[in-house]
Protein backbone atom coordinates (compact mmCIF):
# COMPACT_ATOMS: atom_id res chain seq x y z
CA UNK A 1 0.00 0.00 0.00
CA UNK A 2 1.24 3.33 -0.88
CA UNK A 3 0.66 5.92 1.93
CA UNK A 4 -0.52 9.58 1.80
CA UNK A 5 2.38 11.94 1.80
CA UNK A 6 1.20 13.56 6.03
CA UNK A 7 1.57 9.22 6.76
CA UNK A 8 5.31 9.28 5.45
CA UNK A 9 5.96 12.37 6.72
CA UNK A 10 5.22 11.13 10.32
CA UNK A 11 7.38 8.56 9.49
CA UNK A 12 10.55 10.70 8.33
CA UNK A 13 9.86 13.20 11.40
CA UNK A 14 10.31 10.76 13.31
CA UNK A 15 13.89 9.71 12.28
CA UNK A 16 14.51 12.74 11.49
CA UNK A 17 14.15 13.61 15.48
CA UNK A 18 16.41 10.67 15.86
CA UNK A 19 19.33 11.76 13.33
CA UNK A 20 19.13 15.20 15.36
CA UNK A 21 20.64 13.45 18.53
CA UNK A 22 17.46 13.13 20.25
CA UNK A 23 17.73 10.96 23.14
CA UNK A 24 14.13 11.00 24.14
CA UNK A 25 10.74 9.65 23.53
CA UNK A 26 8.68 10.95 20.26
CA UNK A 27 4.77 11.00 19.92
CA UNK A 28 3.35 11.17 16.92
CA UNK A 29 0.34 13.61 17.07
CA UNK A 30 -2.62 13.14 13.96
CA UNK A 31 -6.63 13.52 14.05
CA UNK A 32 -9.04 11.01 14.35
CA UNK A 33 -9.36 8.89 10.98
CA UNK A 34 -5.81 9.91 9.49
CA UNK A 35 -4.03 6.85 9.28
CA UNK A 36 -2.15 6.32 12.96
CA UNK A 37 -2.40 2.22 11.64
CA UNK A 38 -1.05 2.70 8.52
CA UNK A 39 1.79 4.54 9.87
CA UNK A 40 2.44 2.13 12.19
CA UNK A 41 2.21 -0.45 9.59
CA UNK A 42 4.54 1.66 7.12
CA UNK A 43 7.00 2.27 9.91
CA UNK A 44 7.59 -1.55 11.29
CA UNK A 45 7.98 -2.96 7.84
CA UNK A 46 10.51 -0.23 7.23
CA UNK A 47 12.14 -0.95 10.61
CA UNK A 48 12.30 -4.62 10.28
CA UNK A 49 13.60 -4.09 6.12
CA UNK A 50 16.60 -1.81 6.95
CA UNK A 51 17.36 -3.45 10.43
CA UNK A 52 15.77 -7.42 10.59
CA UNK A 53 16.85 -8.11 14.06
CA UNK A 54 15.24 -5.25 15.83
CA UNK A 55 11.87 -6.40 17.91
CA UNK A 56 8.80 -3.71 18.11
CA UNK A 57 6.39 -3.90 20.83
CA UNK A 58 3.09 -2.00 19.68
CA UNK A 59 0.76 -1.38 22.79
CA UNK A 60 -2.69 -0.48 23.99
CA UNK A 61 -5.08 -0.58 25.79
CA UNK A 62 -8.24 -1.75 23.72
CA UNK A 63 -8.43 -5.13 21.70
CA UNK A 64 -10.07 -3.45 18.86
CA UNK A 65 -7.26 -1.37 18.63
CA UNK A 66 -5.14 -4.20 18.64
CA UNK A 67 -7.64 -6.36 15.56
CA UNK A 68 -7.00 -3.19 14.20
CA UNK A 69 -3.89 -2.23 14.12
CA UNK A 70 -2.69 -5.67 13.08
CA UNK A 71 -5.05 -5.54 10.50
CA UNK A 72 -3.36 -2.67 8.81
CA UNK A 73 -0.13 -4.57 9.45
CA UNK A 74 -0.97 -7.60 7.18
CA UNK A 75 -2.24 -5.03 4.68
CA UNK A 76 0.75 -3.80 4.34
CA UNK A 77 2.99 -6.46 4.61
CA UNK A 78 1.18 -9.86 4.09
CA UNK A 79 3.59 -12.33 5.41
CA UNK A 80 4.36 -9.90 8.15
CA UNK A 81 6.04 -12.05 11.36
CA UNK A 82 3.76 -10.63 13.94
CA UNK A 83 1.83 -12.01 17.07
CA UNK A 84 -1.05 -11.25 19.03
CA UNK A 85 -0.69 -11.04 22.90
CA UNK A 86 -4.29 -9.96 24.37
CA UNK A 87 -6.13 -12.08 26.68
CA UNK A 88 -9.18 -9.93 25.42
CA UNK A 89 -8.70 -11.76 21.88
CA UNK A 90 -7.64 -15.15 23.15
CA UNK A 91 -4.31 -14.91 21.72
CA UNK A 92 -0.93 -15.47 23.37
CA UNK A 93 1.78 -15.50 20.81
CA UNK A 94 5.56 -14.56 21.87
CA UNK A 95 8.58 -14.61 19.93
CA UNK A 96 7.55 -12.49 17.12
CA UNK A 97 9.81 -9.86 15.43
CA UNK A 98 6.45 -7.67 16.23
CA UNK A 99 4.24 -8.33 18.51
CA UNK A 100 0.50 -6.57 18.98
CA UNK A 101 -0.32 -6.32 22.72
CA UNK A 102 -2.28 -4.91 25.39
CA UNK A 103 -1.17 -3.04 28.41
CA UNK A 104 -3.51 -5.12 30.35
CA UNK A 105 -2.43 -8.51 29.31
CA UNK A 106 1.89 -7.77 29.54
CA UNK A 107 2.57 -5.52 31.76
CA UNK A 108 4.16 -8.05 34.10
CA UNK A 109 5.26 -10.33 31.43
CA UNK A 110 8.44 -8.11 30.93
CA UNK A 111 10.82 -11.19 31.24
CA UNK A 112 8.58 -13.06 28.49
CA UNK A 113 8.78 -10.54 25.87
CA UNK A 114 12.57 -10.52 26.57
CA UNK A 115 14.83 -7.56 24.42
CA UNK A 116 12.98 -5.13 23.00
CA UNK A 117 13.95 -2.30 20.76
CA UNK A 118 11.16 -0.46 20.08
CA UNK A 119 7.99 0.61 21.78
CA UNK A 120 5.12 2.40 19.71
CA UNK A 121 1.83 3.36 21.78
CA UNK A 122 -1.43 3.97 20.25
CA UNK A 123 -3.52 6.36 22.22
CA UNK A 124 0.05 7.47 23.97
CA UNK A 125 -2.26 10.15 25.82
CA UNK A 126 -3.20 7.54 28.33
CA UNK A 127 0.54 7.15 29.76
CA UNK A 128 0.69 7.98 33.20
CA UNK A 129 2.65 11.49 33.48
CA UNK A 130 4.34 10.26 36.83
CA UNK A 131 6.43 7.21 36.95
CA UNK A 132 3.57 4.63 37.73
CA UNK A 133 0.82 2.90 35.79
CA UNK A 134 1.18 -0.21 33.71
CA UNK A 135 2.59 1.46 30.74
CA UNK A 136 5.57 3.00 33.04
CA UNK A 137 6.10 -0.40 34.83
CA UNK A 138 6.42 -2.37 31.88
CA UNK A 139 8.52 0.33 30.25
CA UNK A 140 10.49 0.68 33.58
CA UNK A 141 11.26 -3.37 33.48
CA UNK A 142 11.85 -3.42 29.64
CA UNK A 143 14.41 -0.84 30.14
CA UNK A 144 16.25 -2.75 32.57
CA UNK A 145 16.61 -5.73 29.69
CA UNK A 146 17.71 -2.98 26.55
CA UNK A 147 18.88 0.23 28.33
CA UNK A 148 18.72 1.01 24.85
CA UNK A 149 14.88 1.03 24.29
CA UNK A 150 12.82 3.78 22.63
CA UNK A 151 9.08 4.83 23.40
CA UNK A 152 7.61 6.07 20.24
CA UNK A 153 3.86 7.05 21.21
CA UNK A 154 0.83 8.04 19.23
CA UNK A 155 -2.28 9.68 19.43
CA UNK A 156 -4.84 12.70 18.34
CA UNK A 157 -4.87 14.22 21.88
CA UNK A 158 -1.44 15.18 22.97
CA UNK A 159 -2.72 15.82 27.26
CA UNK A 160 -3.84 14.54 29.88
CA UNK A 161 -6.35 15.66 32.46
CA UNK A 162 -4.71 17.43 35.57
CA UNK A 163 -1.34 17.22 33.78
CA UNK A 164 -1.06 19.26 30.82
CA UNK A 165 0.88 18.65 27.66
CA UNK A 166 1.90 15.05 27.03
CA UNK A 167 5.56 16.50 27.18
CA UNK A 168 5.16 18.27 30.72
CA UNK A 169 8.19 17.02 33.15
CA UNK A 170 8.00 14.09 34.51
CA UNK A 171 6.16 12.63 31.19
CA UNK A 172 7.43 9.94 29.09
CA UNK A 173 7.74 11.99 26.15
CA UNK A 174 9.94 14.24 25.36
CA UNK A 175 8.70 15.97 22.09
CA UNK A 176 5.53 16.43 19.80
CA UNK A 177 5.67 15.27 15.93
CA UNK A 178 2.62 17.07 14.38
CA UNK A 179 2.83 16.09 10.67
CA UNK A 180 -0.33 17.09 9.90
CA UNK A 181 -3.61 18.87 11.57
CA UNK A 182 -7.70 18.94 10.87
CA UNK A 183 -7.77 21.50 8.91
CA UNK A 184 -5.56 20.25 6.40
CA UNK A 185 -7.06 16.88 5.95
CA UNK A 186 -10.64 18.42 5.96
CA UNK A 187 -9.25 21.01 3.16
CA UNK A 188 -7.51 18.23 0.84
CA UNK A 189 -11.07 15.40 1.22
CA UNK A 190 -9.20 13.02 3.72
CA UNK A 191 -11.63 13.64 6.63
CA UNK A 192 -15.54 15.14 6.86
CA UNK A 193 -16.43 18.39 8.38
CA UNK A 194 -18.74 18.47 11.20
CA UNK A 195 -21.83 20.75 11.36
CA UNK A 196 -23.12 21.96 14.82
CA UNK A 197 -26.40 23.94 15.52
CA UNK A 198 -27.25 25.35 18.99
CA UNK A 199 -29.57 23.59 20.53
CA UNK A 200 -32.66 24.63 22.54
CA UNK A 201 -32.23 21.84 25.56
CA UNK A 202 -29.09 22.43 27.70
CA UNK A 203 -27.92 19.96 30.33
CA UNK A 204 -27.00 22.20 33.47
CA UNK A 205 -24.17 20.76 35.74
CA UNK A 206 -24.41 23.57 38.27
CA UNK A 207 -23.00 22.62 41.76
CA UNK A 208 -21.86 18.81 39.91
CA UNK A 209 -18.34 18.30 41.88
CA UNK A 210 -15.15 18.86 39.71
CA UNK A 211 -12.88 15.66 40.93
CA UNK A 212 -9.50 14.72 39.19
CA UNK A 213 -10.24 17.29 36.87
CA UNK A 214 -13.64 16.75 35.57
CA UNK A 215 -17.24 16.21 36.75
CA UNK A 216 -17.39 13.21 39.09
CA UNK A 217 -19.04 11.14 37.84
CA UNK A 218 -22.14 9.81 40.36
CA UNK A 219 -22.96 13.18 40.94
CA UNK A 220 -22.55 14.70 36.71
CA UNK A 221 -24.97 11.01 36.46
CA UNK A 222 -28.05 12.04 38.63
CA UNK A 223 -27.71 16.27 37.36
CA UNK A 224 -28.24 15.60 33.74
CA UNK A 225 -30.22 12.33 33.71
CA UNK A 226 -33.85 13.63 34.47
CA UNK A 227 -36.84 11.80 32.77
CA UNK A 228 -37.40 16.07 31.83
CA UNK A 229 -33.57 16.10 29.89
CA UNK A 230 -34.24 13.03 28.16
CA UNK A 231 -37.47 13.72 26.44
CA UNK A 232 -36.16 17.73 25.44
CA UNK A 233 -32.99 16.33 24.13
CA UNK A 234 -34.40 13.08 22.42
CA UNK A 235 -37.31 14.81 20.84
CA UNK A 236 -34.67 17.68 19.51
CA UNK A 237 -32.54 15.06 18.13
CA UNK A 238 -35.60 13.69 15.93
CA UNK A 239 -36.66 17.17 15.06
CA UNK A 240 -33.40 18.10 13.93
CA UNK A 241 -32.11 14.67 12.27
CA UNK A 242 -33.82 14.73 9.42
CA UNK A 243 -32.94 11.77 7.13
CA UNK A 244 -29.56 11.35 8.61
CA UNK A 245 -29.53 7.16 9.41
CA UNK A 246 -26.64 6.50 12.10
CA UNK A 247 -27.08 8.35 15.34
CA UNK A 248 -24.00 8.21 17.83
CA UNK A 249 -25.10 9.32 21.69
CA UNK A 250 -22.73 9.88 24.29
CA UNK A 251 -23.99 9.89 27.74
CA UNK A 252 -23.01 10.72 31.31
CA UNK A 253 -22.99 7.30 32.64
CA UNK A 254 -24.12 3.87 32.25
CA UNK A 255 -27.56 4.36 33.60
CA UNK A 256 -28.00 7.65 31.44
CA UNK A 257 -27.77 5.55 28.22
CA UNK A 258 -29.95 2.66 29.01
CA UNK A 259 -32.69 5.72 29.92
CA UNK A 260 -32.04 7.76 26.33
CA UNK A 261 -32.02 4.24 24.40
CA UNK A 262 -35.45 3.49 26.50
CA UNK A 263 -36.78 7.67 25.49
CA UNK A 264 -35.72 6.58 21.88
CA UNK A 265 -37.30 3.57 21.72
CA UNK A 266 -40.32 5.01 22.72
CA UNK A 267 -40.39 7.19 20.04
CA UNK A 268 -40.08 4.09 17.49
CA UNK A 269 -36.46 5.00 16.58
CA UNK A 270 -35.03 1.48 16.70
CA UNK A 271 -31.59 1.76 19.76
CA UNK A 272 -29.67 -0.20 21.54
CA UNK A 273 -27.19 0.81 24.55
CA UNK A 274 -23.63 -0.45 24.93
CA UNK A 275 -22.15 0.13 28.17
CA UNK A 276 -18.63 -1.52 29.59
CA UNK A 277 -20.97 -4.10 30.98
CA UNK A 278 -22.49 -5.11 27.56
CA UNK A 279 -21.31 -8.82 27.17
CA UNK A 280 -18.72 -9.15 24.46
CA UNK A 281 -21.05 -11.39 21.80
CA UNK A 282 -23.87 -9.10 22.84
CA UNK A 283 -21.70 -5.73 21.92
CA UNK A 284 -20.51 -7.00 19.13
CA UNK A 285 -23.93 -8.09 17.49
CA UNK A 286 -25.58 -4.24 18.71
CA UNK A 287 -22.35 -2.83 16.79
CA UNK A 288 -22.74 -4.64 13.37
CA UNK A 289 -26.66 -4.27 13.89
CA UNK A 290 -25.94 -0.38 14.01
CA UNK A 291 -23.27 -0.39 11.01
CA UNK A 292 -26.06 -2.52 8.81
CA UNK A 293 -28.76 0.21 9.52
CA UNK A 294 -30.95 -2.23 11.52
CA UNK A 295 -30.02 0.19 14.63
CA UNK A 296 -31.04 4.16 13.61
CA UNK A 297 -29.35 5.18 17.20
CA UNK A 298 -26.62 4.07 19.71
CA UNK A 299 -26.40 5.47 23.05
CA UNK A 300 -23.17 4.54 25.08
CA UNK A 301 -21.25 5.60 27.94
CA UNK A 302 -17.38 5.70 28.33
CA UNK A 303 -16.69 2.34 25.48
CA UNK A 304 -17.03 4.50 22.18
CA UNK A 305 -14.52 7.52 22.30
CA UNK A 306 -11.76 4.88 21.00
CA UNK A 307 -11.65 2.02 19.02
CA UNK A 308 -14.89 2.29 17.00
CA UNK A 309 -14.43 3.04 13.70
CA UNK A 310 -18.03 3.42 11.69
CA UNK A 311 -17.31 6.35 9.07
CA UNK A 312 -21.44 6.70 8.02
CA UNK A 313 -22.18 8.13 11.72
CA UNK A 314 -23.92 11.26 10.57
CA UNK A 315 -25.01 12.54 13.74
CA UNK A 316 -23.59 12.77 17.19
CA UNK A 317 -25.17 13.88 20.56
CA UNK A 318 -23.42 14.89 23.33
CA UNK A 319 -24.86 14.63 26.35
CA UNK A 320 -21.99 14.06 28.35
CA UNK A 321 -20.77 17.59 29.75
CA UNK A 322 -16.86 16.85 30.61
CA UNK A 323 -14.06 19.25 31.22
CA UNK A 324 -11.52 17.08 29.53
CA UNK A 325 -10.43 18.73 25.85
CA UNK A 326 -8.83 15.25 24.56
CA UNK A 327 -12.42 13.43 25.45
CA UNK A 328 -14.40 16.13 23.70
CA UNK A 329 -12.02 15.34 20.72
CA UNK A 330 -12.19 12.16 21.09
CA UNK A 331 -16.05 12.35 21.13
CA UNK A 332 -16.43 14.95 17.87
CA UNK A 333 -13.87 12.68 15.91
CA UNK A 334 -16.25 9.69 15.74
CA UNK A 335 -18.09 11.62 12.81
CA UNK A 336 -14.99 12.65 10.89
CA UNK A 337 -14.34 10.06 8.80
CA UNK A 338 -15.62 10.40 4.76
CA UNK A 339 -19.35 8.85 4.25
CA UNK A 340 -21.03 6.74 1.79
CA UNK A 341 -24.10 9.18 1.69
CA UNK A 342 -23.23 12.62 3.04
CA UNK A 343 -20.35 15.04 3.43
CA UNK A 344 -20.58 15.88 6.96
CA UNK A 345 -21.61 14.68 10.51
CA UNK A 346 -23.70 16.77 12.12
CA UNK A 347 -23.00 17.77 16.20
CA UNK A 348 -25.55 18.46 18.95
CA UNK A 349 -23.96 19.67 21.91
CA UNK A 350 -26.79 19.46 24.57
CA UNK A 351 -23.21 19.33 26.80
CA UNK A 352 -22.36 22.75 26.31
CA UNK A 353 -18.60 21.03 25.71
CA UNK A 354 -18.24 23.79 22.51
CA UNK A 355 -18.93 26.60 24.35
CA UNK A 356 -16.55 25.05 27.20
CA UNK A 357 -13.45 24.31 24.92
CA UNK A 358 -14.32 25.79 21.72
CA UNK A 359 -13.60 24.35 18.04
CA UNK A 360 -12.16 21.18 17.66
CA UNK A 361 -9.45 22.50 15.40
CA UNK A 362 -8.16 25.05 18.03
CA UNK A 363 -8.49 23.14 21.70
CA UNK A 364 -5.63 23.96 24.25
CA UNK A 365 -4.45 21.25 26.95
CA UNK A 366 -5.76 21.03 30.40
CA UNK A 367 -3.72 23.27 32.77
CA UNK A 368 -1.55 20.86 34.91
CA UNK A 369 -3.43 20.27 38.26
CA UNK A 370 -1.54 22.83 41.19
CA UNK A 371 1.06 24.22 39.19
CA UNK A 372 0.61 28.00 38.50
CA UNK A 373 3.85 28.17 36.01
CA UNK A 374 2.34 26.86 32.84
CA UNK A 375 1.57 29.34 30.37
CA UNK A 376 -1.72 31.16 31.02
CA UNK A 377 -4.50 31.38 28.36
CA UNK A 378 -4.82 34.85 27.22
CA UNK A 379 -6.41 37.33 25.49
CA UNK A 380 -5.43 39.98 23.66
CA UNK A 381 -6.73 43.91 24.32
CA UNK A 382 -8.96 45.46 21.34
CA UNK A 383 -7.93 49.03 21.96
CA UNK A 384 -4.08 48.39 22.61
CA UNK A 385 -3.09 44.93 21.40
CA UNK A 386 -1.48 44.31 25.16
CA UNK A 387 -2.13 40.23 26.16
CA UNK A 388 -3.70 39.88 29.19
CA UNK A 389 -4.90 37.09 31.28
CA UNK A 390 -7.90 35.83 29.94
CA UNK A 391 -9.55 36.62 33.13
CA UNK A 392 -8.76 40.59 33.64
CA UNK A 393 -11.96 42.87 33.34
CA UNK A 394 -10.17 45.75 32.40
CA UNK A 395 -6.61 46.13 30.59
CA UNK A 396 -3.77 47.20 32.75
CA UNK A 397 -2.17 49.33 30.03
CA UNK A 398 -4.66 51.14 28.46
CA UNK A 399 -8.02 50.69 30.91
CA UNK A 400 -10.10 49.11 28.39
CA UNK A 401 -13.22 47.68 30.13
CA UNK A 402 -13.97 43.45 28.84
CA UNK A 403 -17.43 43.74 27.96
CA UNK A 404 -19.20 40.68 30.50
CA UNK A 405 -20.22 37.86 28.05
CA UNK A 406 -23.42 36.47 29.23
CA UNK A 407 -23.43 32.42 29.28
CA UNK A 408 -25.93 32.05 26.41
CA UNK A 409 -24.12 34.64 24.32
CA UNK A 410 -20.77 32.54 24.98
CA UNK A 411 -22.80 29.45 23.78
CA UNK A 412 -23.80 30.93 20.41
CA UNK A 413 -20.51 32.51 19.35
CA UNK A 414 -18.62 29.02 20.41
CA UNK A 415 -21.78 27.18 18.52
CA UNK A 416 -19.21 26.24 15.45
CA UNK A 417 -17.67 22.83 16.64
CA UNK A 418 -15.25 23.15 13.73
CA UNK A 419 -14.42 27.04 13.95
CA UNK A 420 -13.51 26.82 10.31
CA UNK A 421 -15.52 29.76 7.94
CA UNK A 422 -11.82 31.87 7.14
CA UNK A 423 -11.63 34.80 4.88
CA UNK A 424 -9.05 34.94 1.60
CA UNK A 425 -6.93 38.16 1.93
CA UNK A 426 -4.46 38.85 -0.43
CA UNK A 427 -1.33 40.32 1.03
CA UNK A 428 0.50 43.68 -0.48
CA UNK A 429 3.57 43.56 2.12
CA UNK A 430 4.18 42.18 5.45
CA UNK A 431 6.32 43.66 8.52
CA UNK A 432 8.60 41.66 11.38
CA UNK A 433 9.06 43.03 14.53
CA UNK A 434 10.14 41.99 17.90
CA UNK A 435 6.81 42.96 20.49
CA UNK A 436 7.48 43.00 24.34
CA UNK A 437 4.49 42.95 26.48
CA UNK A 438 4.28 45.39 28.86
CA UNK A 439 2.25 43.11 31.66
CA UNK A 440 4.11 40.06 31.61
CA UNK A 441 7.36 41.54 30.08
CA UNK A 442 8.21 38.99 27.47
CA UNK A 443 9.04 39.19 24.23
CA UNK A 444 7.87 38.05 20.70
CA UNK A 445 7.77 38.11 17.38
CA UNK A 446 5.10 40.53 15.37
CA UNK A 447 3.62 40.48 11.95
CA UNK A 448 1.78 42.64 10.55
CA UNK A 449 0.20 42.35 6.94
CA UNK A 450 -1.02 45.00 4.92
CA UNK A 451 -3.67 43.79 2.61
CA UNK A 452 -5.01 46.82 0.55
CA UNK A 453 -6.78 50.08 1.23
CA UNK A 454 -9.78 48.85 2.48
CA UNK A 455 -8.60 45.70 4.61
CA UNK A 456 -7.64 46.54 7.98
CA UNK A 457 -3.79 45.54 8.80
CA UNK A 458 -3.88 41.89 10.24
CA UNK A 459 -1.80 41.66 13.21
CA UNK A 460 -0.13 37.93 14.79
CA UNK A 461 2.18 36.95 17.60
CA UNK A 462 4.63 34.74 17.50
CA UNK A 463 5.27 33.24 21.04
CA UNK A 464 9.12 31.68 20.61
CA UNK A 465 10.52 32.89 23.64
CA UNK A 466 7.15 31.44 26.09
CA UNK A 467 7.54 28.24 27.72
CA UNK A 468 5.75 24.92 27.15
CA UNK A 469 3.04 24.89 24.80
CA UNK A 470 2.89 27.64 23.43
CA UNK A 471 6.53 27.74 22.71
CA UNK A 472 5.98 24.41 21.07
CA UNK A 473 3.53 25.69 18.95
CA UNK A 474 5.28 28.94 18.49
CA UNK A 475 8.23 26.95 16.70
CA UNK A 476 5.72 25.04 14.30
CA UNK A 477 4.33 28.18 13.16
CA UNK A 478 7.60 30.12 12.33
CA UNK A 479 9.24 27.20 10.79
CA UNK A 480 5.77 26.78 8.59
CA UNK A 481 6.39 29.93 7.81
CA UNK A 482 10.13 29.83 6.65
CA UNK A 483 9.59 26.86 4.67
CA UNK A 484 6.82 29.30 2.60
CA UNK A 485 9.19 32.15 2.25
CA UNK A 486 12.18 29.61 1.81
CA UNK A 487 13.93 30.96 4.44
CA UNK A 488 17.11 29.00 5.91
CA UNK A 489 16.04 28.55 9.20
CA UNK A 490 19.68 26.85 10.22
CA UNK A 491 21.60 29.97 10.87
CA UNK A 492 19.48 30.35 13.34
CA UNK A 493 20.18 27.08 14.73
CA UNK A 494 22.92 28.23 17.62
CA UNK A 495 21.10 30.69 18.83
CA UNK A 496 17.85 32.40 17.68
CA UNK A 497 18.61 35.99 17.87
CA UNK A 498 14.16 37.46 17.46
CA UNK A 499 15.54 40.96 16.14
CA UNK A 500 17.70 38.98 13.47
CA UNK A 501 15.02 36.86 12.70
CA UNK A 502 12.48 39.65 12.45
CA UNK A 503 14.95 41.48 9.86
CA UNK A 504 15.32 38.25 8.00
CA UNK A 505 11.86 38.08 7.45
CA UNK A 506 11.55 41.27 6.30
CA UNK A 507 13.66 40.37 3.96
CA UNK A 508 12.13 37.12 2.59
CA UNK A 509 8.82 37.16 0.18
CA UNK A 510 5.24 37.59 2.48
CA UNK A 511 2.60 35.20 0.98
CA UNK A 512 0.13 36.13 -1.73
CA UNK A 513 -2.66 35.34 0.65
CA UNK A 514 -3.48 34.73 3.73
CA UNK A 515 -6.89 33.11 5.27
CA UNK A 516 -8.37 34.91 8.20
CA UNK A 517 -10.87 34.27 11.18
CA UNK A 518 -12.34 37.26 12.78
CA UNK A 519 -11.93 36.92 16.86
CA UNK A 520 -13.58 39.79 17.98
CA UNK A 521 -12.72 43.12 16.48
CA UNK A 522 -9.33 41.26 14.88
CA UNK A 523 -8.44 38.98 12.99
CA UNK A 524 -6.80 35.30 13.66
CA UNK A 525 -4.28 34.30 10.89
CA UNK A 526 -5.38 30.33 9.95
CA UNK A 527 -3.11 29.63 6.10
CA UNK A 528 -0.81 31.30 4.20
CA UNK A 529 0.09 30.43 1.18
CA UNK A 530 2.25 32.06 -1.53
CA UNK A 531 2.55 32.37 -5.07
CA UNK A 532 4.90 29.55 -5.92
CA UNK A 533 3.82 27.61 -3.32
CA UNK A 534 -0.08 26.07 -3.97
CA UNK A 535 0.00 24.63 -0.40
CA UNK A 536 -1.64 25.69 2.76
CA UNK A 537 0.84 26.56 5.28
CA UNK A 538 -0.99 26.16 8.70
CA UNK A 539 -1.20 28.27 11.28
CA UNK A 540 -0.50 26.10 14.68
CA UNK A 541 -1.70 29.02 17.47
Amino acid sequence: MTLRDYQQRAIDEVYQYFLDGNDGNPCIVMPTGSGKSHVIAAFCQDVLTRWPHQRILMLTHVKELIEQNAEKMRQHWHHAPLGIYSAGIGKRELGWPITFAGIQSVDRRAEELGHIDIILIDEAHLVNHKNQGRYRKLINDLSKINPALRVIGLTATPYRLGHGLITDAPALFDAILEPVDIIELITRGYLAPLKSKLTDAHLDTTGVTIRAGDYAKDELERAVNTAKNNTATVDEVIRLAGDRRAWLFFCAGVHHAQDVADELRSKDIPAACVTGDTPKAERERLLAEFKAGKLRALTNANVLTTGFDYPDIDLIAMLRPTQSPGLYVQMAGRGMRLKSHTDHCLVLDFAGNIMRHGPITHVQPPAKAGDGDGEAPAKACPECREIVHASVRVCPSCGYEFPKIERQDQARSNADIMGMEPEEVPVDRWEWDVYTSRNSGKTMLRCRYYCGLWHPVVAEYVTLTHDGYAGQKALKTIMAIAQGCKLDMRRFADELDLADLADALNQSPPPAVIEVQKDGKFYRVVNRRWDDDERRVHQEN
